[in-house]
């Protein structure tokens, strides 16, 4: 069995944002696997050691990402690639070069988070799905590999749904679906060992209009400040009253009682 994980490098969940020239800043940041990510690193994992199957990582981006690659690797992935994603600047740019990536490749079980904690788009392994024409379930909170056939838990809607699906197939990770280990020291000398693939568009055989924008960003922002609380007094009957005043200044509507 050979388990593909889609995975993403992005901010560390503590960092604080900051924008320089209406860009993130990413100077002195900390970088981390996406958390729902790292569930499907995990969970290829757990099949490599139950059913000794092997597990490849993949990402886009530029080198920087190598090191979300080597804590994959340290965790238990065999081998990682690393597809350049310099000129890549949207979902379906991104979803284009892994589906060409994996049309040369053979899998049978393709993971990847739910989303993305950074743009929280949920777009590429849908689109990579979509693309090569594979079963999908997403937001899974179990995952059972019975020979050909996947059987999936979902929450949905406060209850649960079970899934089938015959591989291969895309999964995308829920929290959940497992505890993700930390690296041990003998596993981070070992992925040091462990192969990591760079791909270029042109190995690909993709073009630049093959990757190009659909999309563009007009603005980034930050929100505005949070404005402090206000504590009303006096009975119940007028801290109504207040609470009414504000809520129809609030939508334009002052003096409408």
């Amino acid at each position: 069995m050979h388990v593909i994980v889609l995975m993403k490098q992005t901010f560390d969940t503590e960092e604080r944002i900051r924008l320089v020239d209406g860009k993130i800043a990413e100077d002195g940041v900390k970088w981390i696997i996406n958390p729902y990510d790292e569930y499907a690193v995990e969970e290829a994992v757990r099949l490599k050691e139950q059913q000794d199957a092997s597990v490849t990582v993949v990402s886009v981006g530029n080198d920087d990402v190598a090191q979300a690659l080597r804590t994959a690797l340290a965790m238990g992935a065999d081998e990682a690639v690393l597809i350049d994603g310099t000129e890549l600047q949207d979902e379906r740019a991104i979803a284009k070069a892994i589906s060409a990536y994996l049309a040369k490749t053979q899998f049978d079980v393709l993971l990847a988070g739910n989303f993305s904690i950074d743009n929280g788009a949920g777009q590429v392994a849908i689109r990579v799905a979509h693309q090569l024409g594979l079963p999908h379930v997403a937001a899974i909170t179990q995952l059972t590999i019975d020979g050909g056939k996947a059987t999936c838990v979902r929450e949905v809607d406060g209850d649960v749904q079970t899934v089938e699906a015959q591989l291969p197939a895309l999964f995308t990770a829920q929290q959940g679906l497992n505890e993700p280990r930390y690296p041990s020291l003998p596993g981070i000398m070992k992925a040091k060992k462990k192969p990591l693939t760079n791909v270029t568009l042109a190995d690909l055989g993709l073009s630049p209009d093959d990757v190009a924008p659909r999309v563009a960003r007009t603005d980034l922002s930050l929100p505005p400040k949070r404005q402090a609380g206000q504590r009303l007094s006096g009975d119940v009957e007028a801290q109504a009253e207040q609470l009414a005043d504000i809520i129809l200044q609030a939508t334009g509507q002052a003096g409408a009682r």
